[in-house]
């Protein structure tokens, strides 16, 4: 049995350089999401959503691959970030960010195979963020990417080379509408990479003119 691996095949939107920002077209993707604000690094909610996320995935891949003879890897967190008034928008403080973690899912995963995960998850490990998740797709369409390497407290100056970039390019944005908000795509196992080797896109859908 195959194994699909998405962000090859979605490469154009996986992959970003770190010189460079880049304008893409994101199309139309499913998400397994959670909401909820605050600090990642302090956010009891934050962690609570990362016990929800990766085992609800991890079991819908199980699904597949025994009911549809479709077996892929597992897609990496991402995030997307804001917050009411995005003027207060630091990348230095994120105690006031709000905040949606998600993991993409493959289009052929179904809402009803998303339920039977769920069931499942719940049935064995109950996570406290269990009942905030939702299936749900989120079109963001053109944006601009760059890629970030180091720790995510550092990213100020790369998110600062993106909107400039975006500026250069006759572009506008505005980051607390929602499928233009801010958005993280975490490459690297924070778990197992040392914080100078973190690798995440950061992602700005663009707005409309």
């Amino acid at each position: 049995m195959p194994k699909i691996d998405l962000k090859k095949e979605l490469k154009d939107i996986y992959t970003a350089s770190k010189s460079k920002a880049k304008l893409v077209d994101v199309p139309k993707l499913n998400y397994l999401m959670i909401d909820g604000e605050g600090d990642p690094n302090t956010s009891i909610e934050y962690q609570q959503a990362m016990e929800a996320l990766f085992p609800v995935s991890f079991k819908v891949k199980f699904i597949s691959k025994k009911e549809k003879s479709q077996d892929y890897v597992v897609m990496p967190l991402e995030g997307l970030w804001w917050v009411n008034n995005m003027e207060d928008f630091k990348v230095e403080d994120k105690s006031g960010w709000k905040w949606t973690a998600m993991i993409m899912q493959p289009d052929f995963i179904t809402k009803s195979m998303i339920e039977q995960a769920i069931e499942e998850v719940e049935a064995k490990k109950n996570p406290d963020a269990l009942s905030k998740m939702r299936f749900e797709t989120l079109e963001e369409g053109p944006s601009a990417q760059i890629m970030h390497i180091g720790p995510y407290s550092e990213e100020g100056p790369t998110v600062a080379a993106l909107h400039e970039f975006i500026e250069k390019e006759g572009q506008v944005f505005d980051g607390s509408i929602h499928g233009q908000q801010h958005h993280e795509i975490y490459l690297s196992d924070m778990r197992r990479t040392k914080p100078e080797r973190l690798r995440t896109i950061i992602r700005q859908p663009l707005k409309e003119k």
